[in-house]
This record gives C-alpha cells, structure tokens and sequence, in this order.
C-alpha cells in the first residue's frame, strides 16, 4: 500500500481540524443554550395586566432556551393568613422545594410558575387555594375571579420568559396536591382549551364532575356544571375537556377529608355528594367519581396508591413524572 503523500496528509489534517472546530462551536452553542443556575422571579401585582397579586417564576437549572417549553403551573397552598407577605414567603418555598412541582421543575427542565393568591382568615369560608364556590362568586375586589387573574398571570409569564430567551408553547402543564390539586381539578374543567395535562392529587377523593346532574339532583358548580354558564359567562366546553389527559390520584390511607368542612363544601353540598358519591373516601367516593369520568369519555386515569396517606412521595412523583414527560415527549 502506498504511504499518503504530504499534500494528502496535510489535507486530512486540515479537515480533522475543521471537524474538530465544529464540534467545539456545536459544544459551545449547545451549553450557551443551557441555563447554568436556578432563577426565581418575583413578579409584582399588575391590575392594568389583569393580577391583583404577585407571582413567582423559576427558570431551572439545565432547561435548554433553544427548546420551545410548556409552562408547568402549580397554585399556592399556604394555609390561612390575612397577611399577603405570609404567603409570599410559603409560596417562595413552595416554588423552589417544598411542592411537588418545584422536583417536576428541576427533572423535567421546565419554567415553573406559582401564584400567590391569598386565603383570608377573617373571610375563612372563602376557600380561595381550592377555588371553592363562595370565590368563584366573587363579584368585586382584589379576589376576584382568581382563575382569570392565573390565565393573566402565564400569559405575562410567556413575555417575561422571552426576556430570557425562553419560549413556551399556547398551552400549559397544571400540577396540585390537595387544596391546588383542587383548584387544577376545577380550573382545567372551566379553561380545558388551555390545559396540554393536568395532575392532582389528595384532592379528598371528589373530582368535579363534567355533568350538570346526577341522579336527577342539580350539581352545582363546585359539584358538577349545572350553573356553569350562569357563574363564568361561558358554555362548559366539553369536546376540549375531553381532550385533556388528566391523572387523578389518592393515597389509600387519606383520612384528608375537605367535604367535613364548611369552608369547603357548604351542608347542602355536603349531603349531595354523602348521597350521590359516597361517605367513604377511598374507595366509593373515589370509584364513582371515575366511573362518570369514564361513562362521559374523558381521557383520564385514576389511581389509588396502596399504603399512602395524604402526601406525594417517590412512586407518586415517578408516576406523575412520566405523565407529564410523556406529554412534552409527543410531536
């Protein structure tokens, strides 16, 4: 075999060198187009923009800005307080560890957004982290229609994000436990056209139901969608609502029983869903909520988790993972 001859040899190391040239602007553009260190944004209160009240963003770690991303959004649950700056202070936890979407935050590599929507102590029957009827009621102040003051806030969020270089796709990832598992419950049933998948859980085994009576008893809303056109201005947009992949969950051992309680369910409410649904959360109450899901052709998936009580925990968080990754994986 002849040797190469210098000119040859040269030329090869002359493309060896502009291959590993490339590589290394691939490498460089590839790691300029990572983020390098969690950002959390605290977003002021914007009336003229349709908020009344702060909200938090957080860019993670790794999330790669040449990506065009869904926003993952998950309510405050801080409790009871009539201070604003308590449950700002929670709601910055929340945001950065202490929910289950702060972990869905970092391992799915996505913008996370929390509110920090109050829950008054005075006005205690006003269930605002669960948007509970006595706040979808609401006809004036600060906390009204919370749910539109969310839609408000994400779509400020896609024009913060694009000062970062970030782009997010039209609609949105929503996340809860307990009461925000709640609320996800609700609003993705009052806004599904702008839901791409919703989880909750430890949401006390009742989901609202797509149906505005059971039974021949009217459900109101929170219970079902008999006054849903009456309270939000709008027709309950099933064909949408169908559409949205939803994973409905609770521990086996949930003794977490909001329908107990008057500032979540008022008496008449509380009879109804004894009657209709169930006393016994898990399994009746839950099994017969999915039972409807399923009768009415939603496209959701309900889940006891054996040995489990009111918390999120590792197989919890592994499921919900690759509910939501699933979603974000499809073309």
């Amino acid at each position: 075999m002849k040797k190469p001859t210098i000119l040859y040899v040269t030329f090869v190391l002359i493309m060896i060198g502009f291959i590993n040239s490339f590589a290394g602007v691939q490498s460089d553009s590839l790691r300029s187009n990572l983020v390098f260190a969690d950002t959390i944004i605290k977003i002021e209160a914007n009336p003229k923009q349709g908020f009344n009240y702060p909200y938090y963003l957080r860019i993670p770690k790794g999330l790669n800005k040449k990506d065009v991303k869904y926003l993952l959004v998950e309510t405050n649950n801080t409790g009871v307080n009539d201070t604003l700056q308590f449950h700002e202070q929670e709601a910055y936890l929340q945001i950065i560890r202490n929910s289950l979407g702060s972990s869905l935050c970092s391992n799915l590599k996505i913008p996370f957004l929390m509110p920090v929507f109050p829950r008054p102590q005075n006005d205690w029957t006003i269930y605002t982290h669960a948007f509970d009827r006595d706040a979808a009621m609401i006809e004036k102040g600060e906390m009204k229609r919370l749910d539109l003051q969310l839609i408000a806030m994400i779509e400020n969020a896609g024009e913060v994000l694009s000062n970062y270089e970030i782009s997010i796709k039209e609609k949105i990832l929503m996340n809860g436990f307990s009461a925000s598992g709640t609320f996800a419950n609700r609003f993705t049933l009052i806004h599904p056209e702008l839901i791409a998948g919703v989880a909750c859980g430890g949401i006390n085994a009742i989901a609202i139901l797509p149906i505005p009576k059971l039974q021949g008893k009217r459900l109101k809303y929170p219970l079902g969608i008999y006054d849903f056109e009456t309270l939000f201005a709008a027709k309950f947009n099933v064909t949408d609502y169908q559409q949205v992949p939803q994973f409905i969950y609770m521990g086996e051992k949930d003794t977490n029983d909001a329908v107990l309680f008057d500032d979540a369910y008022s008496n008449s409410e509380r009879k109804m869903i004894y009657q209709l649904l169930g006393k016994t959360m898990i399994p009746d109450r839950f099994l017969n909520c999915e039972k409807i899901y399923r009768s009415n052709n939603m496209n959701s998936t309900f889940k006891i988790y054996p040995n489990i009580g009111h918390e999120t925990e590792q197989t919890i968080f592994l499921d919900v993972y690759t509910f939501f990754k699933k979603i974000i994986s499809q073309i």
